[in-house]
């Protein structure tokens, strides 16, 4: 794990992590495992089809209806409550985060006795979570006090199989963006954990794109992005990061297709979230032109 230097950084290099990590985190019917190619486990269909829904078409309108449905069957799935979890964080609905993310932990503590990686997994989950609320509400201390539970459940998961999909690629997340965010710390590991072990490979790269975009290297997180846009050709978040690396490569005339692309699917995304896209399109535009629009007026930010 990453040695941190200060609390105070290593609290703010934890909510970083929890915008990019944050809803990434499946009863006996057989349905397809999103993680696993051999040895699935199984997951009910209304959960692979939410997360197919936000991960792979970048549709969040209706991986909410999946969601809702399955919420309302009862079904007692922690990787549910963590994709509602993270719909709150979105739109900055701290209680409806609050109470997604304690439903996440409960029903993780709960799988740990029929799966116990997946339960550990989601456990860490769940105070990841939890975390992302207190930093928000009460302050730096209680996160932090949050992030070694995460730790201490992520670490008995690794002893079950450190090689499993679903466990590196959300550690693998996480990992990322703390080395982002830390001073000194080593993104290397990280990397390679979401691209030799993270599955599925659309999130995984989109992952690997993030942070190298964060990192300032620009050529290695086009390489990732295109990557993931190759197996999720339709994702609008994937059209808005590339977006995103071409104004970062000084290509902002070629950035406003991939801009358009998104802003065209902006009836399947967050209000809040669509209203960033739009504005951050409205800034390239203007930087073309030369222009004075109010850019955060005009997108309702």
């Amino acid at each position: 794990m990453i040695c941190f230097p200060k609390p105070q950084r290593t609290v703010k290099a934890f909510a970083s992590a929890v915008a990019v990590v944050i809803g990434l985190w499946v009863t006996p019917t057989l349905a397809g495992d999103p993680f696993r190619q051999e040895n699935p486990h199984t997951i009910d269909e209304q959960t692979e089809a939410a997360f197919e829904s936000i991960f792979k078409e970048g549709n969040y309108t209706q991986a909410k209806e999946h969601l809702e449905k399955a919420e309302a069957n009862k079904v007692e799935e922690p990787l549910v409550y963590a994709m509602l979890a993270s719909l709150a964080y979105i739109e900055k609905d701290w209680e409806t985060l609050k109470k997604y993310a304690s439903k996440t932990r409960e029903t993780a503590e709960q799988l740990t006795t029929t799966d116990p990686l997946r339960g550990n997994l989601y456990t860490a989950a769940g105070h990841f979570l939890e975390g992302s609320y207190n930093f928000k509400k009460e302050g730096p201390v209680r996160a932090l006090s949050k992030l070694q539970k995460v730790l201490q459940y992520v670490d008995k998961a690794k002893e079950i199989d450190p090689n499993d999909p679903e466990l590196n690629l959300l550690t693998g997340y996480m990992d990322l963006m703390l080395a982002v965010n830390v001073p000194f710390a080593d993104p290397a590991n990280a990397v390679e954990k979401l691209e030799t072990y993270g599955n599925p490979k659309y999130v995984a790269y989109r992952g690997i794109a993030v942070g190298y975009r964060d990192l300032k290297e620009h050529n290695k997180a086009m390489d990732f992005v295109d990557r993931a846009l190759e197996l999720a050709p339709n994702n609008p978040d994937l059209f808005y990061l590339k977006a995103q690396i071409l104004r970062n490569q000084g290509k902002e005339q070629e950035s406003l297709a991939f801009f358009k692309q998104a802003l065209d699917k902006r009836a399947q995304l967050p209000e809040r979230y669509a209203a960033q896209i739009a504005y951050e399109n409205c800034r390239a535009e203007n930087s073309i032109a030369n222009g004075n629009r109010d850019c955060r007026t005009e997108s309702g930010l």
